[in-house]
């Protein structure tokens, strides 16, 4: 487990924008079982290419005119509970951190693993996080 003042401002990167953390697994199922609208899932990371790609990339990707219904977090490493809980709604997919999952109605609709993440550029995690919300919000 990271320590707490480690990573307080890189959860504070998402829940400054409107990310509700996620703490427990009775967190992630209230928000995961619900059977209409979409959600925006992000498994948040102290890694590099969370700071570098996913964590900029998902805010860039919210500037669009079409935006998930409710945006949430975990975070691998602090949140181990609600991380596990979340990452059993993601399945087939392995465990990655990071990781971002669209879900509509209740199905994971989007999927961006890390191996999908690293390498790339926020504007690039972007601009294929907007193209999933504009065919599923």
């Amino acid at each position: 487990m990271y320590p707490p003042d480690l990573v307080a401002p890189m959860a504070k990167d998402l829940t400054d924008i409107g990310f509700q953390s996620l703490a427990s697994s009775k967190d992630v199922d209230e928000v995961l079982n619900k059977p209409e609208g979409t959600i925006l899932v992000m498994v948040n990371s102290v890694c590099g290419c969370a700071a570098g790609s996913a964590r900029p990339g998902v805010k860039m990707s919210l500037m669009g005119d079409k935006r998930p219904e409710k945006l949430v977090t975990v975070f691998a490493g602090v949140d181990m509970e609600a991380t596990s809980r979340a990452r059993e709604y993601m399945l087939p997919y392995p465990p990655s951190s990071p990781a971002v999952a669209l879900f509509k109605d209740g199905k994971l609709v989007h999927f961006l693993e890390r191996h999908h993440i690293e390498g790339r550029s926020a504007p690039m995690i972007a601009e294929n996080l907007r193209l999933a919300f504009d065919r599923y919000c």
